[in-house]
């Protein structure tokens, strides 16, 4: 995670979750780490930013090995040949790897970020494995076993066979915005634009070697975990945070870094982190969508500091959207959330786009957010067939892991 955003005030003592033993053959609840209880004072002290929209982005790759370009359990191995940098971490699986850069001011600095970082990686695996970005790896079946730490044991304890079948990479972006009460109704507002965000960040039309027939497979493999998707609006943080708590004393989750919705408001870092895109395999793309973000949380704000009504959506309504969007992508169409008249989804981001223009433009991210429209033409899974269809499943593969790689180091 972007640690720099950390505020968070110190939260009451710890307390052990106390569960009944169960009679014999009965399941019997999780054993989570112990955790602090989640407070409204600790949301208020993590949001008070003195310095807002500032970015911090997660970008998840796969580790494959130089040959068959398979997945390879190397992440070990791999940070030991990065010398521990901070900058890279470990994920749920040992052929995952996770990028974080520092916190960034624009969509620019964070590109910066995400491509030296990429770079440094290739530069020290030196070909001993390769790098593959996509939401998906397109063929691979052997994903190897559960990183070895308590939090990912934990994981594939409770959920087996979600655990079994995920491998999937996104890409995160960290937004902050100062004051508690301003970041809930900027949350609220934005989950009605996950459909559009989905849709131009689509990239994982292939999995276990086939056309899954999806734009974007990502979801629809994270939605095996429970509290994913569309996140629910919350009329105060109290409802948050009542939440958690109930969760936590159950021993249903330990505490909010589990909550995996599409976007979700992180109460360590004092962040709106949007998790709905899945990892792009070109950085170019991947700091479009970075400025695309940061101009709509800067429009929201302003609007909700201007008296401006923000928008609060039903879930339901929202997640028919978003599937449309996870199908066809940038192909298909969208549905207004109140009238429910329908809209191409690229005419809907293209205005979108033009809106946000003037927003970007103030934190010098213009150029990137123009990059948006390039993928209204061509997204990172309309790239994916293009390629499938002349080289091939195997050739989508090699294609992915060269693109990956050029990308950061221009070679």
């Amino acid at each position: 995670m972007a640690t720099q955003h950390v505020r968070s005030a110190a939260p009451p003592a710890s307390v052990e979750h106390e569960h009944p033993r169960p009679a014999d053959g009965l399941a019997r609840p999780p054993a989570w780490e112990s955790t602090r209880p989640l407070t409204v004072e600790a949301l208020a002290v993590a949001f008070d930013h003195p310095e807002p929209f500032t970015i911090g982005v997660e970008e998840e790759l796969l580790l494959v090995d130089p040959v068959r370009l398979e997945l390879v359990p190397a992440v070990d191995d791999v940070l030991e040949l990065l010398g521990r940098d901070d900058r890279y971490a470990r994920e749920l699986r040992p052929s995952q790897l996770e990028t974080v850069t520092r916190v960034c001011t624009t969509a620019a600095d964070a590109c910066r970020e995400l491509t030296a970082a990429r770079r440094d990686l290739v530069i020290a695996l030196d070909g001993r494995y390769r790098v593959l970005a996509s939401g998906t790896h397109p063929t691979s079946l052997p994903w190897g076993q559960i990183t070895d730490a308590d939090r990912y044991r934990q994981i594939a304890d409770e959920y087996p066979w979600a655990a079994r079948r995920s491998l999937a990479c996104g890409l995160h972006i960290h937004v902050a915005v100062s004051g508690a009460d301003r970041a809930l109704a900027v949350y609220n507002a934005l989950r009605s634009y996950l459909p559009e965000l989905a849709a131009v960040g689509a990239n994982s039309a292939f999995f276990e070697g086939r056309d899954t027939g999806m734009s974007s497979v990502r979801p629809k493999l994270n939605e095996a975990f429970p509290r994913s998707g569309i996140p629910p609006a919350f009329a105060g943080w109290d409802e948050l945070v009542r939440f958690v708590e109930w969760g936590r004393r159950g021993g249903l989750f330990p505490d909010a870094t589990h909550l995996w919705w599409e976007l979700r408001p992180h109460p360590v870092h004092g962040t709106l982190e949007i998790r709905v895109v899945d990892t792009q395999t070109r950085l170019e793309d991947a700091a479009a969508i970075v400025a695309l973000v940061q101009a709509l949380v800067v429009r929201l704000v302003e609007q909700h500091d201007a008296g401006e009504p923000l928008p609060v959506h039903e879930t339901h309504r929202i997640a028919e959207n978003s599937w449309r969007a996870h199908r066809h992508g940038v192909r298909g169409w969208v549905v207004d959330l109140d009238t429910g008249v329908q809209e191409p989804m690229r005419d809907r981001i293209a205005r979108l786009v033009a809106e946000l223009e003037p927003y970007a433009e103030r934190y010098g991210a213009l150029d990137h957010l123009t990059d948006v429209r390039g993928l209204l033409v061509d997204n990172g899974s309309d790239r994916q067939r293009y390629v499938q269809e002349r080289e091939g499943v195997d050739g989508l593969v090699r294609w992915l892991v060269d693109q990956t790689e050029r990308s950061a180091t221009g070679a």
